[in-house]
């Protein structure tokens, strides 16, 4: 009676894991969550940032202040911001006319592409056809295909056709180049829906159409968000496409800064309110479906 209690002490003793002294990583890693880290970060993210923050300060100083110092100067002589440059810009004909030709070509070219590889996607995902699995592995494929191979064929293709040097060209070769992409994406992403959750809408009496629309729609809007932003930002900075197939009278923003180049030289009071103007529209663009983008970037990682 009185040795039991001893050995269940014992017992319970032994049991009991002693806590070893951690590794000098773990040690590292357990201090790195901490303010030194956050503090380093925030410095890192400065320093990835100073070629934005330089050019955003470039854009407010004039030409004689950009010629004769560098844009940190603005720290102590701040009297050398001026709003003249974007004054100017809104006066430059070439530079508006061509950031409403982007807005034409990149609004078109990412709704057809998200409204096709979602319907697609769809088609892939739960509609039974023959020959279904072959021709996903036949768009898996179109990934790898580089845009600077079918540059050539595609400009005989739309010289043939009549669309070389037009702005539904270059919508038409955007589009055809993110369908890829926006199919194997969407596709994986509506497979992951319960089969449950269609097959009672079945049963309630939706058709295909009324499925798409009213369950996988809302269920895809974190993944269609994504593409979009995508889409958009791809279309937006391309400038390979648009040299080659755009129209010379009316290029995108991207064109229109390089021909600014090539024929004023370095006409920077020109050229860094473009080129921010130009960077500013698709960063509103990704803020405002910021967390639309997270979500899906983030799908399937928990179940």
């Amino acid at each position: 009676m009185t040795t039991a209690p001893t050995t269940a002490t014992s017992t319970a003793a032994e049991d009991v894991p002693v806590k070893a002294g951690r590794s000098l990583g773990a040690r590292i890693a357990a201090r790195a969550g901490g303010g030194a880290m956050r503090i380093f970060l925030v410095l890192v993210g400065l320093f990835w940032l100073m070629p934005t923050i330089g050019l955003l300060l470039s854009s407010l100083r004039g030409a004689d202040d950009i010629a004769a110092t560098g844009w940190w100067k603005v720290f102590t002589a701040p009297s050398q911001l001026t709003f003249d440059n974007y004054a100017a810009l809104l006066d430059n004909s070439t530079i508006t006319h061509s950031l409403l030709s982007t807005v034409v070509i990149t609004v078109p070219a990412t709704v057809l592409v998200v409204v096709i590889g979602s319907l697609a996607g769809y088609a892939f995902a739960w509609m039974e056809f023959p020959g279904r699995d072959w021709w996903f592995l036949v768009v898996v494929g179109l990934l790898v295909v580089p845009v600077q191979v079918a540059l050539v064929p595609v400009s005989k293709l739309f010289g043939a056709v009549g669309i070389f040097e037009t702005t539904f060209g270059v919508i038409i070769f955007h589009t055809a180049f993110g369908l890829p992409f926006a199919i194997f994406l969407l596709r994986n992403f509506f497979a992951e829906i319960p089969r449950e959750l269609l097959e009672a809408a079945r049963l309630d009496g939706a058709g295909e159409i009324r499925l798409f629309t009213r369950v996988v729609m809302p269920l895809g809007g974190p993944a269609i968000a994504s593409l979009g932003i995508f889409q958009f930002l791809w279309v937006w900075n391309d400038m390979l496409v648009a040299l080659i197939f755009a129209d010379s009278d009316s290029p995108p923003i991207t064109v229109a800064l390089q021909q600014q180049v090539r024929q004023f030289g370095n006409n920077i009071d020109v050229l860094a309110p473009g080129a921010f103007v130009s960077m500013v529209i698709p960063l509103a663009v990704f803020f405002a479906f910021q967390r639309q983008f997270v979500s899906g970037v983030m799908a399937g990682a928990v179940k």
